[in-house]
């Protein structure tokens, strides 16, 4: 029979050695995962059980993992990335990518001189819209924050903007006969309805400016709303407005660009922060027990 290679996983603690243990009976710590092979035949059989927080796998010698296995001491024990991780942080940085390039898409109107190219890009404004807010939404969905309430309340300003702009677009700006956007540079009031969606976009960026340094994300944290506040209160001059919009594109193409140069780990951030606020109160409390007497 070919050996199995046991990867035990716990939540938050490390668990103990398994070496020597029967085959038959592989227990992953505190006693709470029993692992037992029905067809032991089966040298690349995977068996895989979960439990409230902990994971167990029992892998053939011939099993190939296909991404990062390495282990990472989080403050509430030891994790790794796997490959539902993985997927997150690519759509995470996928909607980003689609927020900035709509973006970017639809504010070149207001820079590039009449021409075909421009008519067709203002013709679909609001198709370029409807993508980007998209983008963003996916993005804000995955996003890794550790602050629970700081998450949703992005969220909720991201589906307060969506409401607004739907409203804006149904209630005044189809019967005027213009698009969402061409409304809203018309009209500066409309700023409050659409606002509370960039508002979430800066939470994002300001977010990622303070987690890892980023210059470009500390900027387009004053820009956005400054250009926003600034076409609604009217103290801005339309060559101030086009300078920081010029500025506002580059700074988030490079942004969304660059997040596919940071590895897959620092997206997630503190892995063992988000398990362990998803585990029962009780076992919270057993679990930082168990952590002061490891310090002990």
């Amino acid at each position: 029979m070919a050996s199995r290679v046991l990867s035990c996983a716990a939540t938050m603690v490390t668990p103990p050695k398994l070496n020597g243990m029967p085959e038959s009976s592989m227990t992953c710590y505190p006693s709470l995962l029993l692992l037992s092979s029905s067809s032991p035949s089966k040298a690349a059989a995977k068996v895989t059980l979960r439990i409230g927080s902990v994971k167990c796998k029992a892998l053939g010698e011939s099993s190939q993992n296909s991404f990062d296995r390495t282990v990472y001491q989080g403050i509430y024990g030891p994790w790794t990335v796997d490959s539902s991780d993985v997927r997150e942080v690519v759509l995470y940085r996928a909607g980003l990518v689609t927020a900035a390039s709509s973006f970017v898409v639809a504010a070149s109107t207001a820079l590039l001189p009449e021409n075909s190219l421009f008519d067709i890009i203002k013709q679909n404004l609001d198709l370029f819209y409807t993508i980007g807010a998209g983008g963003l939404g996916l993005s804000l969905f995955l996003i890794h924050i550790y602050v629970t309430e700081i998450k949703r309340t992005l969220q909720a300003l991201w589906g307060l903007g969506v409401v607004g702009s739907l409203a804006t677009y149904t209630s005044l700006a189809l019967p005027a006969g213009e698009n969402l956007v061409q409304y809203v540079v018309n009209h500066p009031s409309a700023v409050w309805f659409v606002g509370p969606l960039f508002a979430a976009l800066t939470g994002l960026v300001f977010k990622e400016g303070l987690c890892y340094g980023k210059l470009e994300a500390g900027v387009l944290t004053f820009i956005i709303p400054t250009v926003l506040l600034g076409h609604l209160t009217g103290l801005m001059d339309d060559g101030a407005k086009l300078t920081l919009l010029g500025s506002w594109m580059v700074l988030f193409v490079i942004f969304a660009g660059r997040k596919f140069t940071q590895p897959i780990k620092d997206d997630i951030g503190d892995k063992s922060v988000f398990m362990f606020n998803s585990l029962p109160e009780d076992e919270k409390k057993t679990l930082l027990e168990k952590l002061e007497q490891q310090k002990v």
